[in-house]
């Protein structure tokens, strides 16, 4: 096996087949990828659905569903565009079922002298392709994406001697080097960062406009598919093929078309009170004001530069404010360049990281939206009907509770790979694991996001319709992240106290009266004995089987 640490993994930017077959993955749409850019006129393009690819995590019925149309629709145009394409359909009897050994059945079938294909965007896949390139039957060459701002070896050259890689600064840097925002070489109304303006609650009267609506109904190809994943992986699946979620509500663009319609929408409709409102949770609205444009993006039917162009372009008319096209350009030119430079630059080490030990298993609950937790459970059931929840809730209500919980790094990173139709691993492993969980001791955030029931109040209107009061720490009615907070506080003192930014929260601990610190242990302790107790969480019909969690995400595995 070849040596392939970040530090000497370089792919190649050029290949010597005469004629490859080019294997184009599910996040790949894009007629701009390097290898179909690079593949001579009478290559095979190949589009390879295999079941090891839907199963080897849980996903959600309606990622597969996007992925699978979206793939489809994609072959099809380049059909149109005089390709030779081969689409090796899940439900072909000669389909091998794994992805590199159907693509080398392909190239043999079609006499290519050669694989063909980009990074893919996960290390697993990565790592089965170099191996294959070093030890298989038929050639491979792997090629560098280059549909993103930055590399990673751009990135790794950033990092190098740092001690710290904070994304403001790499963000900066790339705020200067695209023009996005800038006046000159000064950052448009005067900072780069305006998050300070983007962190209010939602307005009792607020009125979110209607997420977009895509004609799939119009579509032969997407209805096909949405009935093949309902037979294989939805509601119509046996309890032990059955994932967690609906695809009743299945609304995703599956063509740069309704990706394109998607983007007009949020400039149109959305990205005005973006900026203010995306800290926000409205009890009755999954979505609010944010985009939905993450899964497009992360699948090739839009690229970042022409939405970022777009955003720039809306706040130079005038038609958008600072702070909420800022904000939303950060989270792509910024968050988005950021995870994948640590991904790739951190793996596979990255995925083992555990700083603070966590060992809990994912609670059950996290399957069946029955917490009894009103926040927890409205992010769950978003998630089960949606496969989607916006950032804060993913970050400040499941995360932190399983933070503050000590769930495990892999438990938790999983289901976030699992359930979440924009969850590609490049992007979803540093945020859940870096940033949610801190389980990287420090790379990525300076401190824990961790929060008490307070935080949630305040940003949310969930609190008033639940069982449990953030005004209350202890007793049968005081929300569980406020002792759960002071938990984990107490519980990672040795690590976390010496923290410039955690001293305000340590002092606030040690000045509290002994007998209020040790009725707060107490509460959490309880509550983390009952969240242990097999007796005391999930549904009966969860325990027969449906929507059954599979074990991997739920008991001790060895860390891959």
């Amino acid at each position: 096996m070849p040596d392939t640490t970040p530090a000497t993994l370089r792919l190649a930017t050029r290949h010597d087949f005469a004629r490859p077959l080019v294997l184009i993955l599910g996040d790949q749409l894009s007629h701009d990828l390097a290898s179909l850019k690079q593949a001579p006129a009478d290559s095979v393009i190949a589009f390879c659905e295999v079941e090891e690819e839907g199963r080897y995590v849980p996903h959600h019925p309606h990622k597969i569903a996007m992925m699978l149309a979206a793939m489809r629709h994609h072959a099809q145009e380049l059909r149109e565009c005089g390709w030779q394409v081969h689409e090796s359909r899940l439900e072909d009897p000669d389909n091998l079922q794994r992805l590199t050994g159907e693509a080398e059945r392909l190239a043999a079938l079609y006499q290519c002298d050669g694989v063909l294909v980009t990074r893919p965007g996960e290390w697993r896949l990565l790592d089965d392709f170099l191996a294959r390139r070093e030890a298989g039957s038929v050639r491979w060459e792997v090629l560098e994406d280059t549909r993103f701002f930055t590399t990673p070896a751009a990135f790794a050259g950033w990092a190098e001697g740092r001690k710290q890689l904070r994304m403001e600064y790499f963000y900066r840097e790339q705020r200067r080097d695209t023009d996005l925002l800038m006046e000159g070489s000064e950052p448009a109304g005067g900072k780069f960062n305006h998050d300070h303006d983007n962190r209010e609650p939602i307005p009792d009267d607020f009125h979110a406009p209607p997420p977009p609506v895509h004609a799939h109904h119009a579509d032969a190809t997407t209805r096909e598919v949405l009935t093949l994943v309902a037979a294989r992986f939805g509601e119509q699946a046996s309890d032990e093929e059955r994932h967690f979620g609906s695809l009743e509500n299945f609304n995703w663009a599956v063509t740069r078309a309704q990706a394109r319609s998607d983007l007009a929408h949020f400039l149109d409709h959305c990205l005005a009170d973006f900026g203010r409102y995306q800290d926000a949770i409205e009890d009755s609205d999954p979505f609010l004001f944010h985009s939905r444009l993450s899964a497009a993006l992360n699948i090739g039917l839009l690229s970042p530069q022409e939405v970022c162009s777009a955003v720039d372009t809306a706040w130079r008319r005038g038609e958008v404010p600072i702070n909420s096209a800022e904000g939303f350009i950060r989270q792509i030119l910024g968050w988005r360049e950021y995870v994948r430079g640590i991904y790739w630059t951190r793996m596979p080490g990255y995925k083992r990281e555990n700083r603070l030990e966590a060992s809990r298993n994912l609670p059950e609950f996290f399957w069946t939206g029955d917490s009894g937790m009103r926040c927890l459970d409205q992010a769950i059931a978003s998630t089960r009907e949606h496969a989607y929840a916006h950032h804060i809730r993913r970050l400040m209500v499941t995360g932190n509770f399983a933070l503050l919980c000590g769930v495990k790094p892999e438990a938790l990173c999983d289901w976030y790979l699992a359930v979440y139709v924009d969850a590609c691993e490049w992007v979803e492993l540093p945020n859940t694991l870096g940033m949610v969980l801190h389980a990287d001791g420090g790379l990525m955030g300076s401190k824990p996001y961790c929060a008490s029931g307070k935080y949630i109040d305040r940003m949310s209107n969930h609190c008033a319709r639940c069982q449990y009061s953030p005004k209350k720490v202890t007793g049968p009615h005081a929300c569980p992240f406020n002792s759960l907070y002071w938990h984990f506080i107490e519980r990672h003192r040795e690590a976390l106290s010496r923290n410039p930014r955690m001293s305000l929260v340590y002092g606030s601990w040690r000045r509290m009266k002994d007998d209020k610190r040790e009725a707060l242990l107490q509460q959490a302790d309880a509550f983390l004995a009952r969240l242990d107790s097999a007796a005391d969480y999930g549904s009966d019909a969860h325990r027969a089987g449906y929507y059954a969690a599979p074990s991997s995400l739920t008991t001790d595995k060895e860390s891959s």
